[in-house]
């Protein structure tokens, strides 16, 4: 009786390719729900930076309107939206 290594081999590796993608999921699991949950987290407070962007902007662009400093702060803008532009976060709002 021939033995067929071939198929003997390709046993054993299959065998233990799912010991190890095993082993692997194991771990990657509970990462996988640690992460999730700093995402929800992360969701959160940007949600809350956003709103205190929000009324930072309102209140800003009304003491900019009631000190007549429209020109000062045109240029202001001009340079924040210019970096923001530069790190690409302007382009990643936009699409």
């Amino acid at each position: 009786m021939n033995i067929n290594w071939v198929v003997v081999g390709w046993i054993i590796d299959m065998i233990l390719n799912g010991v190890v993608w095993l082993i692997i999921a194991a771990f990657a699991l509970p990462l996988i729900d640690v992460t999730d949950k700093w995402t929800r987290k992360a969701v959160k407070w940007m949600g809350t930076i956003d709103d205190l962007a929000r009324k930072f902007m309102e209140n800003s662009l009304e003491w900019i309107l009631n000190k007549n400093l429209k020109i000062l702060f045109a240029f202001l803008f001009v340079i924040l939206f210019g970096v923001l532009s530069q790190l690409e976060i302007i382009p990643k709002l936009i699409s």
